[in-house]
Formats: C-alpha cells, structure tokens, sequence
C-alpha cells in the first residue's frame, strides 16, 4: 500500500499503473485509437502500443495530483509545440476525444466521478484512490527525518552559531566626536 503518489517516482509509477489498467475490462482500445493523432502539434498518430494505457495512467495520476480537473486543462498538459516550418513554433493544445473517452471508461470502471458544483470537471472516488495506492511503483529514498522542521536549534547548534558571530567593535569614537566638534 502506497503512502502517497508523491513518493513514487513517475517514471516508473505510470508503466506500472498502465499494466494494472490493462487488467480492468471498462479500459479498453477503441478501433480508431491506431489512426488518430493525440494532437494537431503532432505529425502521426502515436507508435507506442500501450499508448492508450500509458495515457490513461498519467490521466488519472493527474487527477490524484490536483484534484478536479477538466478535460481543457488535460488538453493544455498534454499539448504541445508544432514546427510550422519557416514561422516561429506555436503551442496548441492537444486533441479532446482521446481524453474524454478515458475519462468516461474511467467513469464506467468507478474510479472516476464528474463534479458539477463550484468547480467542474472530474476527480478521482475513494475506489479509485485505493486503486492508485494499490499499485507498486517505484518509492524514492526519502528519509522522514528530511521533512521535519524545528523551530528551535539544538544547543549544539545554538552554541556554535554564538561562537562564529563577530562581535562588533565600534570604531574610535574618539574620532567621531571629535569630527562632531569640528562639524559645529
């Protein structure tokens, strides 16, 4: 069981959730997924074979991620810059279709339900959290001690910063007063 997503590392957390979305019978490959680009910035439709369960992985570790999200927010982090040749590259968000039809097979597998009131678009239920907690991915070396913050310095610490501050020397008042007496 995972603690978080954000321990995982997500190169090695997406295949690996890919290979789990394989497995649910509502995500399946529709027959014109082969022939489609992903995106108008895109020159042919995607080589991977697993494209379909790699997008459908990173779809749904984004909305563990940032909540609710919509499918024009998808269609803006998967898009991407075109080469228009001769004139400067432009940024165009990707295609909509192949986002709303992974959301809605997730609707159908129960893993993702639609929002419609201050915000709309879609989240994850708690069946698809478990879900995604379920699946072992790749946990980075954190150490918890790396996360806790004191407020308070050790004595150890206190005493050498006490020792390394310079002490503070004023310089000749002598002089500045006499400047002083002669200013006036």
């Amino acid at each position: 069981m995972a603690k978080t997503i954000f321990a995982q590392n997500p190169e090695k957390y997406i295949p690996a959730l890919a290979e789990a979305l394989k497995a649910v019978p509502e995500f399946e490959v529709p027959e014109w997924a082969m022939y489609v680009k992903s995106g108008p910035s895109r020159e042919r439709p995607p080589a991977m074979e697993d494209f379909w369960f790699t997008r459908s992985a990173s779809i749904l570790r984004q909305l563990y991620i940032h909540g609710v999200v919509g499918v024009g927010k998808l269609r803006t982090r998967y898009g991407s810059r075109k080469d228009r040749g001769g004139k400067p590259d432009k940024f165009f968000k990707s295609g909509g279709k192949i986002i709303r039809v992974i959301l809605q097979q997730a609707e159908k597998a129960g893993l993702v339900e639609k929002v419609l009131r201050m915000q709309h678009g879609r989240r994850l239920t708690q069946a698809g959290r478990d879900f995604l907690d379920s699946i072992e991915g790749a946990y980075e070396n954190i150490d918890n001690n790396d996360w806790i913050v004191t407020r308070v310095p050790s004595e150890e610490v206190a005493e050498e910063v006490a020792e390394d501050k310079p002490e503070i020397v004023e310089e000749n008042t002598e002089n500045k007063s006499e400047e002083k007496e002669d200013a006036e």
